[in-house]
């Protein structure tokens, strides 16, 4: 199983950014997909996850909630999260994972997720 994010960069406080995980060696329509970042100094955090295919659904850190947005694109095996009015706190690097239990509901618990990518940095500046 693999887990490739991308995508992340340097953009000013405001700005937007697209960061992408493409997923191989597993079933991807079955697998719930989330986004978890990591600040300097502190512990890695939950930001996002969408389910599968069947009966989506979306939840959201508060912190990023009505600015961030994960889609994904099954026939691509690839989840996006598109995050919008940056602000510096968001500098992290971002992680994606992936649930291949095909809960009903997608979880916030980085214990809940068997894989994980290698993370992308994003750095906002102010």
């Amino acid at each position: 199983v693999q887990l490739q994010a991308s995508g992340g960069g340097l953009v000013q406080a405001g700005g937007s950014l697209r960061l992408s995980c493409a997923a191989s060696g597993l079933t991807f329509t079955r697998c719930n997909m989330g986004w978890f970042r990591q600040a300097p100094g502190k512990e890695r955090e939950f930001v996002g996850a969408t389910t599968s295919w069947s009966g989506r659904s979306t939840t959201y850190a508060d912190s990023v909630k009505g600015r961030f947005t994960i889609s994904r694109d099954n026939a691509k095996n690839t989840v996006y999260l598109h995050m919008s009015s940056l602000k510096p706190e968001d500098t992290a690097v971002y992680y994606c994972a992936a649930d291949p239990t095909y809960s009903s509901y997608p979880s916030g618990r980085e214990t809940q997720y068997d894989y994980w990518g290698q993370g992308t940095q994003v750095t906002v500046s102010s």
